[in-house]
């Protein structure tokens, strides 16, 4: 997406070079004479910058900044001063300017101050669209956590269809997440209030599936002894969620088909057809394409199924969340055993990077908990993560090293970047771009 600029100056020759100047380096601006005009442009989750002279008639720019950040207090606002106004400039970083540049100054470093407010502008947006979603579905809520780009698309989509009244297919791997996606789809819906049931298709004899999911009444085989709410119709106005669906048999694909179809079912026995209210959710750790393709899996399903398709990426796609995601584990581990959680150091958080996580989040989950028992002292065997570095250079081998290092201080010092500095001798411009290399957030590692 391109950034947008908000230039403000009295002076048309300034107003015009900067213009260029960002057209150039392929920023869309809209320029203003008068401060009063550009507010009327600013309104909350707004993504662009400002970029506002100090000196001018009418409202000036530390007048207008106070008003700016009173639509938005985070909007990045960069002053424009004078050398004689340097102690007014001061005052400006006070009330809440991003930064501020002497005139004269360079192109490069309006850019490089420009880019650094762009890139925060970005977490900062994306922080609340998450504390959004956070809070719409509730502290207790189901949450989805990652900075990888994958996972903020994943997060956008389910925002789009929480409540789009069509079935959803879920394609992961074993332990990727799809029954938390599927609870997620849920908790986040206008159907929230109602009944979320789950049934694994692979975990129930194939004798006994269909009275499960369709109820019985009683006497309609030998050991029905009474009337029985199968889990779809108990799951009416809701979800009902198929995990691994390329595991049911053939001729219940028929029957579930018809039910996806009518929206309506008839429990074993019975003559009363119950009409449904009700979201399926499906999900499959295979291709159902290629299934179907063999001839184990009805083509007619498949693509009633696959009306609506989310994509859950392995862990081993998104290592850049590992840290993230297992401080998350290690915190609910230590309040479940009631116990202090273990910080990791640097040569275990690289293992963790390391390993290629055949069992994804699940295995993340449980190696978490194994550390929160052990008491820090073991995150992997030795035996789980010697493979994953084989082919890599050492280039690669000293960025995931440089990373595990600032994680681990980024950690230790709960977010406070200034604390980080000191831990690791490195300017402040230094700790800002290699945070950004590596994707890492303060935010993340506050406490």
């Amino acid at each position: 997406m391109t950034t947008q600029v908000i230039l403000i100056d009295d002076e048309p020759a300034i107003l015009n070079a900067l213009k260029q100047l960002l057209h150039l380096e392929g920023y869309q601006s809209r320029t203003f004479n008068q401060a009063k005009d550009a507010l009327t442009a600013i309104e909350t989750n707004w993504s662009g910058i400002v970029i506002t002279d100090i000196n001018m008639p009418g409202m000036d720019g530390i007048a207008f900044l106070r008003q700016a950040l009173k639509l938005d207090s985070e909007l990045p606002v960069i002053m424009l001063t004078g050398h004689g106004d340097v102690s007014t400039a001061v005052e400006a970083m006070r009330i809440g300017a991003y930064d501020f540049l002497e005139k004269p100054f360079s192109n490069e470093h309006l850019l490089e101050v420009l880019r650094r407010a762009s890139d925060k502008r970005k977490l900062v947006l994306e922080n609340r669209e998450l504390k959004d979603e956070l809070s719409a579905q509730g502290a207790a809520g189901p949450r989805i956590l990652g900075n990888h780009p994958q996972i903020k698309e994943l997060r956008r989509v389910l925002a789009r269809i929480k409540d789009i009244p069509a079935d959803v297919l879920i394609k992961g791997e074993t332990g990727s997440g799809k029954d938390l996606v599927a609870r997620y789809l849920h908790y986040n819906s206008k159907r929230a209030a109602e009944n979320f049931v789950a049934i694994n298709c692979g975990a129930i004899p194939e004798t006994m599936i269909e009275s499960e999911l369709f109820g019985f009444e009683a006497g309609a085989f030998t050991s029905a002894q009474k009337r029985r709410v199968g889990k779809i119709e108990h799951a009416n106005g809701g979800t009902f969620f198929l995990d691994e669906i390329e595991s049911m048999p053939m001729p219940l694909q028929i029957k579930l088909l018809r039910v996806l179809e009518e929206r309506k079912i008839e429990p074993l026995g019975s003559n009363k057809i119950v009409d449904l209210d009700i979201r399926f959710v499906a999900a499959a750790k295979v291709d159902l394409r290629q299934l179907v393709e063999r001839g184990e899996f009805r083509e007619d399903l498949y693509y009633r199924l696959n009306v609506l398709n989310v994509q859950i990426p392995p862990l081993r796609e998104r290592k850049e969340d590992i840290s993230l995601l297992f401080q998350h584990f290690t915190a609910i581990a230590s309040s479940r055993f009631d116990t202090d959680a273990p910080r990791l150091d640097s040569e275990q958080l690289y293992r963790l990077q390391s390993h290629a996580w055949p069992g994804n989040i699940r295995e993340l989950r449980n190696t978490a908990e194994r550390f929160v028992l052990m008491g820090g002292e073991s995150v992997l065997e030795q035996s789980d993560d010697g493979s994953a570095h084989a082919g890599m250079t050492l280039a690669e081998k000293v960025g995931h090293f440089e990373r595990s290092l600032l994680q681990e201080a980024l950690q230790a010092n709960e977010g406070r970047l200034v604390d980080v500095q000191q831990q690791l001798g490195l300017p402040r411009k230094t700790l800002y771009d290699k945070m950004r290399k590596y994707g890492l957030d303060k935010g993340d590692f506050k406490v």
